[in-house]
Parts: C-alpha cells; structure tokens; sequence
C-alpha cells in the first residue's frame, strides 16, 4: 500500500520516538518484553525502523509506559514536561497510577470512600507498602485488625488474606507502592494491633 509522503514520515519517525520514549524512562527492550508480551528482537526491529508499526504492537507498549498512543506516533514534542496522569474509577474509590514506566514497583495514589468500610479480604502474588495521607485507614491480616493516620505507613505480604479501606468515618487518601513477589520496599513500619471489632 503507497502512503503519502506526510504518512511515511510519521510511521519512519514512529521508531526513534518508542526508543527515546523507552531510554528516557530507563526501561531496557527485556523490562518492556517482560511487560508487553512482546519479543525483544520484535521491539528492537521496531525501534530500528525495520519493522512496520502495527496497533497491535502500539497498543500494549502505549499501556506499559502508560502514555497516550498518539504521544507514540507523533503528537506532543518528546520534551514536552506535561504529565498526563489519568484516574481511574475502581470500587467506588479513585485510583491515580503515579507510576510511568514498566517495573517490578508500581505507584499508586488512592481515594478509598467512606462507603468502603466492610472487609472483603483477597489475596495475590506480591508485596504492598500503604502510607496514609489523609483520612483513616482500616488495614485488615490475619490477626490484626489495625487503624493508621495520616503519617503512618504498613507493608504486607499480599498472598496473606488483607484489606483496606475507611474506617467508616470519611474518606481516606493513601500512596500505595505495589510490587511483585520478592520486591519490598525497605520502610517497616509500627503497628499495634486493635481489638477486633464485636461483629
């Protein structure tokens, strides 16, 4: 298929910017591999030009460096310092990935509702650390029934039964960093058990 002369130009310029997108972030082609579901040599011939970029391999590369796709193919200049940074509706809270980059750490921040305050506890590969920005924080484990202030952090081994959310009392904002099993964050924080509540 012929392109005009504006199109070939901007699928040629495609491949510079994914590797200046991916360099500018420190990612190397075997994190974004890891993170795409695509081969390393399919990602270099990529960013080398010798392969035609396709929504296919756009797609799940704009959703690893979190970037919108048409930032990948040529709208913003590289340098541009606006952070686009989209929230998500999960559960009746708001979620703001903070993190923009593939990685074995990812960053949250959280607005968790009033309206969550039953526990429903869940369990998954990985390591949680929560610090409280504002608000009161309900934490649940095996044993522990624990509240924190804004100013108090916790970190959890997340294949134990856990969950969080409000006190009931008002919404409460947390920074959450999330990271795969073997990841920790080097922060430990005190907590003391509460009495479990009677129902």
């Amino acid at each position: 298929m012929d392109h005009s002369p504006a199109i070939a130009r901007a699928l040629a310029e495609v491949g510079p910017r994914l590797q200046h997108l991916r360099t500018q972030r420190g990612v190397t082609l075997a994190a974004l591999a890891e993170a795409t579901g695509i081969s390393k040599s399919t990602l270099s011939r990529l960013e080398s030009g010798q392969r035609r970029p396709s929504l296919e391999l756009l797609l799940p590369i704009a959703q690893a460096h979190q970037v919108p796709l048409d930032e990948m193919i040529g709208a913003p200049e590289v340098g541009d310092p606006r952070i686009r940074l989209t929230p998500r509706r999960v559960n009746g809270g708001i979620v703001l990935p903070l993190t923009r980059q593939p990685g074995p750490l990812q960053t949250f921040k959280m607005v968790l509702p009033a309206t969550r305050s039953t526990p429903e506890p869940c369990t998954h590969e990985g390591y949680e650390w929560l610090y409280v920005l504002s608000g009161q924080l309900r934490l649940t484990l095996p044993g522990h029934d624990l509240t924190l202030s804004a100013g108090e952090a916790a970190e959890f081994d997340t294949r134990l039964p856990h969950w969080f959310g409000s006190t009931g009392d008002g919404p409460v904002e947390i920074l959450s960093l999330f990271g795969r099993q073997g990841e920790r964050v080097h922060v430990r924080a005190r907590s003391r058990p509460l009495d479990k509540p009677d129902n």
